[in-house]
């Protein structure tokens, strides 16, 4: 019998402009589980981007796999989870929806649910809230994906994305909760319609690998972009500046505060280390796209 299990699940990135709660992109910045059976739970934190302290029953790893395990009417067994994570929490990079999908891959290694893929990805979207971030993080690559009214979740997976990313992320952070709220009720029906075209030619021009016109779309959002603009530190002089380097687009990271830029695999280093010196304040980095997703390894 398995007692130990290594779990290593993709941070990423959502909307990318216009695709508002439906895209999500995988990327290659990680949080990993060292899981081994125990007789008492414990978390064992080992990075400085997760928490000092955190009681049990507040863990959202501990919660996620403990309501998991309790749907599939199973008792979860105590483990010892020590956790490394490079993914900065409340910075737009899917550290939230990362812990979500890391519970659910405990409760499906230790209670031996055998879980699907279809099956954890709907578990963890419907956790979550939407699926762009969970799904992203479960399949790896370009995830485009929406429910239905009968509740069933519909997903397009492109592992091939022949794009590079460069992240530019704020030392502060931003709720999504907080993010949220500055967003309108509602939308004018015409307004609403050209919205919805610009996300239409985003996943279009995503799925053709048309990088150039993506990052043209990618900055013409009119969803949650416009009013969340004045939230994101140097957003507008980030655009410009990313843009006039070669950028073929900028958006906000998810709910933000990072900002994210699409750029050819071939520049984005040179891309990173110019613009490194003209936003001191920042973490920059270059970040491939995963294309795994979740993965384990028993030990």
């Amino acid at each position: 019998m398995t007692t130990k299990w290594s779990i290593s699940v993709p941070g990423s990135t959502a909307n990318l402009g216009p695709g508002f709660d439906s895209i999500g992109l995988a990327l290659g910045l990680y949080l990993t589980l060292e899981v081994t059976l125990q007789e008492h739970w414990e978390f064992d934190h080992r990075s400085e981007h997760l928490p000092v302290n955190v009681a049990i029953n507040d863990h959202l790893v501990y919660k996620v796999a403990k309501e998991v395990a309790e749907r599939h009417n199973t008792k979860l067994p105590a483990c010892k989870v020590v956790m490394h994570s490079e993914l900065p929490l409340a910075r737009g990079l899917g550290s939230s929806a990362s812990a979500i999908v890391a519970g659910i891959e405990i409760a499906n290694q230790v209670c031996e649910l055998q879980l699907s893929i279809e099956e954890r990805c709907k578990l963890a979207s419907k956790i979550e809230g939407h699926p762009d971030n969970a799904a992203a993080s479960v399949y790896g690559g370009l995830t485009i994906a929406s429910t239905l009214p009968n509740g069933r979740l519909e997903l397009i997976n492109d592992r091939d994305v022949d794009a590079a990313f460069a992240v530019f992320i704020p030392s502060v952070e931003l709720k999504t909760e907080e993010a949220r709220k500055v967003l309108p009720g509602n939308y004018d029906k015409a307004y609403a319609v050209h919205a919805s075209a610009n996300a239409n030619m985003l996943t279009a021009s995503l799925l053709i690998k048309d990088y150039e016109r993506a990052g043209k779309f990618m900055e013409n959002d009119l969803f949650h972009e416009p009013f969340r603009a004045n939230l994101i530190p140097n957003y507008h002089e980030i655009r410009q500046t990313a843009k006039d380097a070669g950028a073929y687009g900028t958006a906000i990271s998810g709910a933000g505060p990072t900002v994210i830029s699409l750029i050819s695999k071939d520049r984005v280093n040179a891309f990173v280390e110019k613009m490194k010196p003209l936003f001191p304040s920042y973490d920059i980095k270059a970040v491939p796209v995963d294309t795994k997703g979740v993965q384990v390894t028993k030990e």
